[in-house]
């Protein structure tokens, strides 16, 4: 790949590709081989690309496509506090490209600029075979060229957004520094100062009108917070409900 090598923190280990078909595929492939906590998969396209339940992310040249192995020693319920970690990384990435750009957080892990989204996270764990230890790959796709059309959510791009041309390795570099930081600081102190963050840039605010769409029917009501475990409390009519995994979008 062109302008390597890169500047990584100490602990991480590039491998780098022209194009592949998913980074995160092929990061669960190596982290079920073994590949040690800090394996970074980064590539310049992808030809078939994944976002959440599966669907296709959109992947020409141009954009930013990257997943990290983590072995961390913790509960399997805490490994979703990790999206919003990502989430944090990936937005002060790119406010530290252009500080005007303002980045917000939509629940659970996508990354908005002017209420359409730029970015979205995609975690996912296993538990290998061979010594019974969890692993999670985070995905990361930010759209820094381009941005997909006709999609449900609007989506955008930094070009769009009127910055000016942003290398796929700087937005590399800049990401796995500030997700290191905040990988630190969950390590050290926990989800709190994390959901604080989040909660702070938040795209919708407490009390607003929300859909939610789970996989079977979708809810409407109030957003009231999100949990410590990274949940997603609604309100509807009075009462409290926890979702763990849905959709969010605004109120019809």
């Amino acid at each position: 790949m062109t302008g390597l090598p890169l500047r990584l923190p100490l602990g991480y280990r590039l491998i780098a590709h022209d194009s592949i078909s998913s980074t995160n595929d092929e990061a669960k492939r190596l982290a079920r081989d073994g590949a040690a906590a800090g394996t970074l998969l980064w590539t310049l396209e992808q030809t078939a690309g994944r976002g959440r339940r599966g669907r296709p992310w959109f992947s020409p040249a141009g954009n930013f496509y990257a997943s990290l192995i983590l072995r961390p020693d913790c509960s399997a319920s805490r490994l979703p506090q990790l999206g919003f970690v990502a989430a944090l990384a990936v937005g002060e990435a790119l406010g530290a490209i252009c500080p005007a750009l303002n980045p917000s957080y939509k629940w659970p892990n996508d990354v908005l600029i002017n209420g359409r989204k730029i970015a979205g996270v995609l975690l996912e764990s296993e538990i290998t075979s061979q010594n019974n230890r969890t692993f999670v790959v985070i995905g990361v796709g930010a759209n820094l060229s381009s941005s997909p059309k006709n999609t449900e959510f609007p989506a955008t791009s930094l070009l769009e957004e009127g910055i000016g041309a942003v290398s796929p390795k700087a937005m590399l570099e800049l990401f796995i520094d500030h997700f290191q930081s905040w990988f630190a600081t969950w390590c050290a102190e926990g989800f709190a100062p994390v959901r604080a963050a989040w909660l702070m840039a938040a795209a919708i605010t407490r009390g607003e009108p929300i859909r939610v769409r789970l996989d079977a029917l979708a809810l409407c009501g109030r957003f009231l917070d999100i949990d410590h475990d990274g949940n997603l409390l609604l309100d509807r009519a009075g009462a409290c409900r926890r979702i763990a995994a849905g959709e969010v979008f605004p109120a019809v």
